[in-house]
């Protein structure tokens, strides 16, 4: 497996609208290796293709604390949510900055995976705030987009501060 690059925001890529994948392939299932390996190494709960600078429909999350439940999903979607839930998110391609952001606590989510397979599930909390984070990387969003004008200038701030701090060290 390869560790791949995190993009970092602003890249542009982040805010692509991603394309969707027609069938598996030895490529794709070495992508979700590799994204797999990166988010574990980075150490995250969740990767997007774009975030590794890859503008197709995969996601990768692991919620477990054990680090031995991997989901990949192919061309994810989300069919049904409901209620709401509260969550104090970060990001890999915005890292040091967190926010709270609002999302359906519960979801049904449908999509194929790496076997090529199409599955769905319900999926609640912690793994539902991540499902939906990372599907929003795949439609060009941010976790910053869900919140307030001011608080999103607040982090994206403090993002800048951090990021010219890390260049002159």
């Amino acid at each position: 497996m390869e560790k791949l690059d995190i993009v970092l925001y602003p890249e542009k890529g982040l805010r692509e609208i991603c394309t969707p994948v027609d069938a598996m392939s030895d490529e794709l299932d070495k992508l979700i290796d590799d994204m797999f390996y990166t988010m574990y190494d980075a150490p995250g709960i969740g990767l997007a293709a774009p975030q590794v600078a890859v503008q197709q429909r995969v996601i990768v999350v692991d919620v477990s604390e054990s680090k031995d439940q991997p989901i990949a999903l192919i061309n994810p979607e989300i069919i049904r949510s409901a209620g709401e839930i509260t969550w104090e998110e970060g990001c890999l391609s915005i890292p040091g900055v967190y926010g709270k952001v609002t999302r359906p606590s519960d979801i049904l989510v449908r999509g194929m995976d790496r076997d090529g397979k199409m599955v769905e599930f319900e999926a609640n909390d912690l793994l539902a705030v991540c499902l939906q984070h990372e599907i929003d990387h795949l439609n060009g969003k941010l976790f910053v987009d869900h919140m307030s004008g001011l608080k999103r200038t607040r982090a994206l701030q403090k993002f800048k501060k951090l990021q010219q701090e890390q260049t002159e060290e």
